[in-house]
């Protein structure tokens, strides 16, 4: 069984520039403090080797869910690349230690959008079926970071723009921060107002620390006359880069800090290399409802769309997730669990 240790993923990983996040050593350390175990695997051949960071979670009675956040990796895959989903042998070594450690099934959310599919459709490999849980959100709005900041300025909405302009006549100043506390006090305050929940401090804090490590984290804090009114965590693997945390008071919301926070979140990202600033979840609808009814709508996502929408981005949308089932009377109980919203992954 060709488990790697965490070194040998990242060597492995550095033939894999752009792997998504979910794949990297990092992402893998932080779940592992919070619930899961990550598990690093490759099956060499002699025309690809694929690779992939499982995460496992347990459960009651020895039983376990398997889970591939954004992968398998294809050593060697060019960012945008059409990539086809691995052979039999490799899934036969995913199935064995899937088994050995007793999962009822494995999820995997690949990190391809449909356009990005395969020849053969947007349907399951063979093994695999459609899943009615996801986990991650299945559709997103990603800004091309490839041109200068005029250019990318010049594709926001008008009101975007004018948003990021009046934070900083407003006197919004926003920089580069270490206040872990500060950016969770926020996330609080947001959360509360918002009705979400968020992770624990100890989960922010080690997110920072294991990715900041390789300059692939920052934290941005926006003040309004030294008081923080809003904070923006930003992560960076390869030519891409993620919003995935952001938070903000009530107070001094009409100085529009937020706007300004992710423009300099994508400034920095740019600077990082990436070509690609993903804004992380939107609702799941095609674009032609997204349009016509974000004006209406509040609930789940639609209030973040309505922010989101702004910054000049392709709607895209991920294929998956599959499952692939090793117990199936555990299974049927499972989407029971899941669809009476008793809990989740």
């Amino acid at each position: 069984m060709p488990i790697l240790s965490l070194n040998e993923w990242k060597e492995f990983l550095s033939k894999c520039p752009d792997a998504h996040l979910l794949q990297t050593g990092a992402w893998g350390e932080l779940k592992s403090g919070f619930g899961w175990q990550a598990v690093r695997l490759v099956v060499e051949s002699e025309s690809d080797n694929w690779g992939a960071q499982i995460l496992f979670r347990k459960l009651p009675l020895g039983l376990t869910l398997a889970y591939i956040p954004k992968g398998p990796v294809l050593q060697g895959a060019a960012l945008g690349e059409k990539v086809k989903f691995p052979g039999q042998a490799f899934w036969t070594d995913v199935d064995q230690l899937c088994r050995a450690r007793r999962a009822i099934f494995l999820k995997v959310e690949p990190d391809h959008w449909y356009r990005q599919s395969n020849s053969d459709g947007n349907g399951p490999p063979a093994g695999f079926q459609e899943s009615p849980h996801a986990i991650q959100p299945m559709r997103t709005i990603i800004v091309d970071l490839q041109e200068n900041e005029e250019e990318i300025l010049a594709r926001m909405k008008q009101k975007t723009r004018y948003n990021i302009r009046l934070a900083s006549k407003k006197g919004v100043e926003v920089n580069p921060s270490a206040d872990l506390e500060t950016f969770f006090d926020l996330l609080e305050a947001t959360g509360e107002r918002d009705q979400f929940g968020i992770h624990s401090y100890d989960y922010y804090r080690t997110a920072y620390n294991l990715f900041k490590q390789d300059a692939d984290c920052e934290l941005f804090i926006a003040k309004y006359e030294g008081e923080p009114i809003a904070g923006l965590m930003v992560f960076a693997a390869g030519q891409r880069s993620w919003y995935l945390y952001g938070a903000s008071q009530s107070l001094h919301r009409e100085r529009m800090p937020t706007y300004l926070l992710q423009w300099e979140a994508m400034k920095w990202a740019r600077m990082a290399g990436c070509v690609q600033y993903d804004l992380w979840g939107i609702p799941d609808f095609d674009e032609q409802v997204l349009e016509a009814e974000f004006a209406n709508r509040s609930d789940g996502l639609w209030g973040i769309y309505r922010f989101k929408r702004g910054f000049g981005g392709e709607i895209t949308r991920s294929v998956g997730p599959w499952d692939r089932v090793y117990q199936p009377i555990l299974y049927k109980l499972y989407l029971r669990w899941v669809g009476r919203g008793i809990g989740e992954l």
